[in-house]
């Protein structure tokens, strides 16, 4: 693999459809799995692939995302040429906020021409998968074309959420249509059609050029999907790269975590017997910052108690100093430092950092931010009626999301 490869993490949108968890933070900033921040998983992909210039394009709400990029990602040394380094808008072009995914690599040129790169590889900071670049900047180079695009099979149904590709038996890209409301499957699986994943790799003086054109265009909306790859079709070579999981070498796991539901099964995927995406694959690890925290601890098992007052989690992921104090979780993800109390219950639900859970409490199917308090007593997730009237948002398939605005919130039953 060349040396001179550049990758520029796209995390600057504002995620609006995850808010209440993106009311305060960027959408890569957003915990995932407990110890992770959803950027981790694209940043991971990069060191794992020998990839050591990163740099990230933030916007909107950033300081959640600086602040873990800071304490957790700063590992890699300038003097040897590597980096990961965040480049906020600089409006160095005009004043503009940025317009679109091309607009904002387009605004940040002058950076980027520094490093010298043979090659950018484009990702977006917000998805949820493990991915060998390498291997996609090795077929890149060997097929002479100017742009390369990861892609992969979904449900036609789903066809309206992607950029939608056609390609021919040379793999090269003959069509590409961005978020359609129907499309036409592939010619060897009728339920499926190949979707963009985002990723892009171009030779680097071609993108400039691209970019430069797209910006005159005032009848452009200056994005990768709507506007630049479909004005190169016909004219330069686009090349299709079909994702493969590196532990299934057949199932491509790859999650968009764009809602609120999408984000949940994501989670919950986690917690499964033998969860599709390995977070224990020693060839592979997810890095991320992790306080310094003791172990969770699990405390209380008062069988002869009435009711049995019993520290206990199953088909769950805690983690380090959390505290199942006599309270009792099942299939949930907890983050650091959570504390759930005696008799409470929790059920298929996801908890950030410090939350809180009082005696006898009872939640259920639900995602609750960092520090909330749930009172002693308090049902979650029981009457969606209910908690909607709260003020909680209750999501299509009925998870109760509670966000946390102010710190430490403390809800009243």
């Amino acid at each position: 693999m060349p040396r001179r490869v550049l990758a520029l993490i796209l995390a600057g949108g504002k995620g609006t459809r995850l808010e209440p968890l993106t009311r305060d933070r960027a959408k890569p900033a957003v915990p995932f799995g407990g110890a992770y921040r959803i950027i981790d998983f694209t940043l991971s992909n990069c060191i794992n692939s020998g990839l050591r210039q990163v740099l990230i394009l933030t916007q909107y709400k950033a300081a959640s995302l600086d602040r873990h990029i800071n304490y957790g990602w700063k590992f890699l040394s300038h003097d040897l040429g590597e980096f990961i380094d965040l480049l906020p808008p600089q409006q160095r072009i005009d004043e503009n906020w940025y317009q679109g995914t091309a607009d904002a690599v387009y605004q940040n040129i002058y950076s980027i021409e520094k490093h010298n790169a043979d090659y950018i590889l484009i990702l977006s900071g917000d998805h949820i998968y493990k991915m060998d670049y390498s291997h996609l900047i090795e077929q890149h180079i060997a097929s002479g074309a100017e742009c390369s695009l990861g892609c992969l099979p979904v449900p036609l149904s789903e066809c309206r959420h992607f950029g939608i590709i056609r390609v021919n038996d040379r793999m090269e890209v003959t069509s590409f249509i961005e978020k359609p409301r129907q499309t036409e499957p592939m010619p060897d699986d009728p339920n499926h059609c190949l979707a963009s994943m985002g990723i892009y790799l171009f030779n680097t003086h071609f993108l400039f050029e691209q970019l430069c054109q797209d910006a005159t265009d005032p009848n452009s909306s200056h994005d990768f999907g709507k506007n630049l790859l479909p004005s190169m079709l016909g004219k330069f070579r686009l090349q299709a790269y079909p994702f493969r999981d590196r532990n299934t070498g057949h199932t491509s796991y790859w999650r968009d975590v764009g809602t609120l539901d999408s984000y949940y099964d994501a989670n919950m995927d986690l917690v499964h017997v033998d969860p599709e995406l390995n977070l224990y694959d020693k060839s592979w690890p997810i890095r991320t910052y992790q306080p310094q925290e003791p172990p969770p601890k699990f405390v209380f098992a008062q069988h002869d108690a009435s009711p049995p007052r019993i520290g206990q989690a199953h088909d769950s992921a805690i983690c380090a100093g959390s505290i199942i104090s006599g309270g009792c979780v099942e299939r949930s993800i907890l983050g650091y430092n959570v504390r759930v109390n005696s008799w409470a219950t929790v059920e298929d639900s996801i908890l950030f950092d410090g939350v809180q859970i009082g005696r006898h409490a009872k939640v259920r199917r639900a995602i609750i931010d960092k520090r909330v308090r749930v009172p002693e007593g308090m049902e979650i997730g029981y009457d969606l009626q209910r908690d909607q009237a709260r003020g909680f948002t209750i999501t299509e398939s009925g998870i109760v999301v509670i966000g946390n605005s102010d710190g430490v919130t403390v809800l009243e039953p």
